[in-house]
């Protein structure tokens, strides 16, 4: 049932209470932090809405007329119900600023999460965080689920359910230990021949495998891969020791490449470039630390 109109506001009843308490309109406003002429006619107001005289003025101040008493006592527990409220929800968003939880996908995780995570450390070094890696499709199954805050994601789109923003861009390469034929290759790959290829991938629900399937599906898609491994240190080490062709975040090979232990493959004709998202439950904004995090992957 709807409250009738002649129930005040709130901020109106704490004035009252402020005027009975102290003795004056002029005080009661000092004390809110608002000017005499605005809460006189605030009190002007509450009475109309009411419908009786709530103060009786003179020279030496104001008091509360008869009915005025009644309205303060019946107004005390109002107020004093909206500030247990008031502490509860305080205390809520507190619990809420005072920790974040994350889930990441594998190469958002190893390569770009450390330096975001730095940066909100020193902006709220009280918030405490637990980051978690999964696979995109496990990241997107944990935040519909309510068991992260926000989720970092590899794909060409944002998953069902989810709202996101690109925080970052990527690029796949197709790396080789140098002793491998491709790498003294002096074309580049060509699609048909990626899809041709038994390569060493990552497992299936992973951003960069959907990726990659998507960009040869030109071609007929990909071969019958030759391995499927779970992690980015798992394809180089795969690579490294010879199993074959390997295609993986350029993100995750940069050191390797810059000491020869990898070559990259050139490939012509297969758009390999990939947005990074963090998503959320659609419809719900991330706030608290999770919006702050948010904030910082754009800034950086």
């Amino acid at each position: 049932m709807p409250l009738s109109p002649r129930v005040p506001e709130l901020g109106a009843l704490e004035l009252l209470l402020a005027v009975a308490r102290l003795g004056s309109v002029g005080r009661a406003a000092v004390q809110l932090g608002v000017s005499q002429p605005a809460a006189s006619a605030r009190i002007k107001g509450m009475e109309r809405q009411i419908g009786v005289p709530l103060l009786e003025r003179s020279p030496r101040g104001s008091r509360p007329t008869e009915a005025g008493r009644l309205v303060v006592e019946w107004a005390r527990g109002v107020v004093e119900a909206a500030e247990a409220l008031d502490a509860g929800i305080e205390a809520l968003r507190e619990h809420r600023d005072a920790r974040l939880t994350v889930v990441a996908s594998l190469t958002v995780a190893e390569y770009l999460m450390p330096g975001w995570l730095l940066a909100l450390h020193q902006t709220s070094p009280d918030t405490s965080v637990t980051l978690r890696t999964a696979n995109s499709a496990d990241v997107a199954a944990h935040v519909l689920a309510g068991d992260a805050d926000l989720g970092f994601v590899e794909g060409p789109t944002t998953p069902a359910g989810l709202d996101g923003a690109v925080v970052a861009a990527d690029r796949l390469v197709v790396v080789v230990a140098p002793g491998h034929p491709w790498a003294r290759r002096r074309t580049p790959l060509t699609g048909a021949e990626l899809a041709a290829t038994p390569l060493v991938l990552r497992e299936p629900g992973s951003g960069t495998r959907e990726v990659f399937e998507l960009a040869l599906a030109p071609y007929g898609g990909a071969g019958t891969p030759r391995l499927e491994l779970a992690s980015s240190t798992a394809l180089k080490a795969a690579a490294m020791t010879g199993a074959g062709p390997v295609c993986l975040s350029e993100l995750a090979v940069t050191e390797e490449l810059a000491t020869g232990r990898l070559v990259a493959v050139p490939v012509e004709g297969v758009d390999l470039h990939r947005p990074l998202r963090a998503v959320w439950p659609a419809g719900q904004r991330p706030a608290g630390p999770a919006r702050e995090l948010l904030g910082l992957t754009r800034k950086r």
